[in-house]
């Protein structure tokens, strides 16, 4: 297996303050723990290009794209969007490489030159609206992939698997009437974002857990829920909403996962995507606060997707 990451420098210059959690501190946190755990060798290392304008455009609106290029501060000042999320100097730099990483890494697996990736990037994206940005998120990477792989690549069925702690509901909001593409996820609720659950569909599988929910439970999710309808979708490509702040030690949500849950689910998409994508998958950072537990918890996630 081949598995690269996708980064730049300009993910790291993006900085919301020092009292925001979404912190550059969370890729260093990850680079140490490959460093660390020995497997840093093993991966392919990729620079993560500037997204074409056209990219974030099949996702967002053009006011969208305008509430972060249009209000980039003077370098030492930061411009709040929302209670949330604010962007400084490097922003749209920031998310332009935060998407650019998503549709290059989609072009890659599906050019062949490797067989799955991971793109360590911020600011992350699964809140983003098709109208705003919101919660952390200035564009939706895995969404913005997602459309690329459809409308440039001329895939018929992609599938979006989000684990993070939080609804994916930007992502949601960009699918919701798209037959084409299959979302299935767990999240906390109540929790940020707080919106009510919308019914599950035969490509809608966002499945809201209680607090304290750990790795047994979501496993159950996952073999009951998620792959019966991944399995009926035959997805042609899978990306990955790959958010780690249900980890227990994460102080942001109240979930109680660990690495080995997080391990065993991308087993489980990897298994799906052998099946029927061909191997192929693109996975996105979304959030993980607990700068040990996501560290640990991304290793043991590329671990699986590169077979080690």
């Amino acid at each position: 297996m081949t598995t690269a990451i996708y980064s730049h420098p300009d993910c790291l210059r993006h900085d919301m303050g020092d009292w925001h959690p979404e912190a550059p501190a969370r890729l260093q946190a990850i680079s140490d723990q490959l460093i660390g755990s020995h497997i840093a060798d093993l991966l392919e290392y990729r620079e993560a290009p500037l997204a074409d304008l056209a990219d974030i455009e099949r996702n967002h609106s053009k006011n969208a794209i305008a509430i972060v290029r249009d209000n980039v501060p003077a370098e030492g000042d930061t411009y709040p969007i929302d209670g949330d999320t604010s962007l400084n100097a490097w922003s749209w730099r920031a998310a332009q490489r935060a998407a650019g990483a998503a549709v290059a890494a989609t072009n890659a697996v599906l050019d062949g030159e490797i067989d799955n990736a991971f793109c360590s990037v911020r600011p992350p994206g699964h809140h983003a609206r098709p109208v705003e940005p919101m919660g952390f998120c200035l564009f939706n990477n895995v969404a913005i992939a997602a459309r690329h792989a459809l409308d440039v690549r001329g895939l018929r069925r992609v599938a979006i698997v989000d684990f993070d702690v939080h609804h994916g509901n930007g992502t949601e909001e960009s699918f919701l009437d798209e037959p084409r593409v299959l979302m299935v996820s767990f999240f906390q609720h109540p929790l940020y974002p707080y919106t009510d659950p919308k019914p599950i569909t035969d490509h809608m599988v966002n499945v809201p857990v209680p607090a304290y929910t750990k790795g047994e439970a979501v496993r159950q999710v996952v073999s009951g829920q998620w792959l019966p309808a991944l399995h009926a979708f035959k997805p042609e490509m899978i990306f990955i909403s790959a958010g780690f702040d249900a980890h227990r030690e994460d102080d942001i949500g109240g979930m109680g996962l660990v690495e080995a849950d997080y391990a065993w689910i991308t087993d489980q998409i990897m298994a799906v995507a052998r099946q029927y994508a061909q191997g192929r998958i693109v996975s996105c950072l979304e959030g993980g606060y607990n700068l040990s537990a996501l560290g640990r918890s991304v290793v043991a996630h590329l671990k699986a997707l590169a077979e080690l």
